[in-house]
């Protein structure tokens, strides 16, 4: 199925739902007897409509990202388990709804404390028990213990550990505990938080990458652009650290890792590329300042391009493109904050058809690029309507591989290899799906039923209690996404049946401790 313009879909919203929700005509291929390398890439605040494989009208070229989708699958209604980075790493790594843990809204801070338990199954211990060498590059944000100078890790109570402006006496010479290693990693290099988020240094496996003897500020959009509103943010970094080349260095990082298990061509690998593009600060390396139309934000996402395009040429230059598992995808939608309503002006608009955008309970929000490809299991140039979580990897690398997750695990993960093989399916993978906003609210998707449980955007432009009050606003939304794809028209008063049973399936996956049959 080709791409979809955006103003074929402002022409008939209804009709245009229904070219998506068609899935061409597969045959079901078989799985390779062998197990297959797996390389997952996670943008950061990367939008549906950015890239051109979904989005004809996209001012932003993405050949390399398109391939991914010309030689595999994308999915037209996949979604992040949070319209933030935290929750959504969480369910990637885990298989549970972050919810679950002690991180209700927000999310963790450069010095949190870690926040997967390092006896909980997650995506790379799984993969590491049945033989795969693991890595993770790249943006971590879920939390590590730090040491301190007083020969502990940080102790304080997480009210004081998960907040932006912590300042622990860091040891940049002792080792951390319960970081990525901990959870089934054979290798980590990247960065405790977002690149916005301090302290600016890089960390190797469970240690630091020398002492941070400077402070940076990296809280800004541009370098010639930091809104009064976010103040000041100086915080501890390494002398050698600049912001616009970490995109660079875990591009390179990657590409070495596999450029390395070419050594071993008999051992799979699992590799998680976690981006920290084109979240803010948003810093093209010099090479891409000025090659896109619409400005530094598009200059980020040309330079995301490129990166996955390296990477595609190391599998390729290996002999493993053949039987390697790619998936590109994002944390969460387009940040509102980066100049959106400029880009629109110029005719581009990153949540493509939906509304809102990072943080926001709207589809915007949690709605993702998700494009897969895998060419001795999938079919080139196919797609799939299954609504799909991100949450969905953990149950999928074992059913790739025949292992059975046991009930203590994967709680909120679906096995969707059907639908990424293209088989014919009688009812949906997932029975429903839950994302929340960035203040923590609730919505729950069933079918083309979606309900939300706030009165607002649950996101950076959420109105307060009194003001949604003063507005009359109800306090709840109902969304019928098969006909009103935008989310425009509240229809809560016209279906109590529909919400009941919503709420009441919600309440059981709350209850029960899973989503998931077990």
């Amino acid at each position: 199925m080709p791409p979809i313009k955006r103003r074929d879909f402002l022409k008939s919203v209804g009709a245009a739902t229904a070219t998506v929700a068609m899935p061409g005509v597969l045959e079901a291929a078989a799985l390779p007897a062998q197990k297959p390398n797996i390389l997952f890439v996670l943008a950061d605040d990367m939008g549906y409509g950015d890239l051109t494989y979904l989005n004809t009208d996209s001012q932003i070229p993405t050949p390399n990202i398109d391939r991914i989708g010309q030689e595999g699958m994308y999915f037209s209604d996949a979604h992040s388990p949070s319209a933030l980075c935290t929750p959504t790493r969480y369910g990637i790594i885990t298989g549970r709804y972050c919810w679950r843990t002690r991180i209700k809204s927000g999310v963790c801070w450069g010095y949190s404390k870690h926040l997967i338990e390092p006896e909980r199954m997650t995506v790379a211990s799984l993969l590491k028990s049945e033989g795969y060498n693991t890595a993770c590059i790249g943006k971590w944000h879920l939390g590590m213990d730090m040491p301190t100078r007083g020969g502990g890790i940080i102790q304080e109570a997480h009210s004081v550990v998960d907040q932006r402006a912590y300042l622990g006496d860091i040891d940049w010479n002792g080792q951390i505990e319960n970081g990525p290693l901990a959870l089934g990693f054979d290798h980590y290099h990247g960065i405790s938080a977002s690149l916005d988020m301090h302290p600016y240094i890089y960390i190797e496996d469970n240690s630091f990458v020398g002492e941070c003897t400077t402070e940076q500020d990296l809280l800004f959009i541009t370098r010639d652009y930091r809104p009064e509103r976010y103040g000041e943010n100086s915080g501890p970094a390494h002398a050698d650290f600049v912001a616009e080349e970490v995109l660079p260095t875990i591009t390179n990082r990657t590409v070495d890792f596999i450029d390395g298990q070419s050594q071993d061509q008999d051992t799979p690998f699992f590799m998680c590329m976690s981006l920290t593009a084109p979240h803010i600060p948003i810093v093209p390396s010099m090479p891409y300042q000025g090659v896109s139309d619409i400005g530094a934000y598009g200059d980020f996402c040309m330079e995301v391009d490129d990166s996955i395009g390296r990477v595609l040429d190391a599998l390729d230059r290996n002999g493993f493109a053949e039987n390697t598992l790619v998936i590109f995808t994002a944390d969460n939608g387009c940040a509102p904050y980066i100049g959106v309503e400029d880009m629109n002006a110029q005719g581009h608009y990153p949540s493509f058809i939906y509304r809102g955008y990072k943080s926001d309970i709207y589809e915007g929000g949690h709605r993702i690029p998700f494009l897969a490809r895998w060419p001795t299991a999938i079919s080139a140039g196919s797609h799939s309507d299954e609504t799909i979580c991100l949450t969905d990897l953990l149950a999928t690398c074992g059913g790739i591989l025949d292992v059975p997750i046991p009930t203590s695990a994967g709680e909120d993960s679906y096995n969707i290899l059907p639908a990424l093989l293209g088989e014919s399916l009688d009812a949906p993978i997932r029975e429903a799906t839950i994302s929340t906003a960035g203040n923590g609210a609730f919505s729950i998707r069933q079918g083309h039923w979606k309900l939300e449980l706030t009165p607002s955007s649950g996101g950076y432009g959420n109105l307060s209690a009194a003001e949604a009050e003063r507005q009359n606003l109800p306090p709840i939304q109902l969304y019928d996404l098969q006909n009103d794809i935008g989310e425009t028209t509240n229809v809560y008063a016209d279906h109590p049946e529909i919400i009941a049973g919503l709420n009441a399936l919600l309440d059981r996956y709350q209850s029960s401790g899973r989503s998931t049959p077990g």
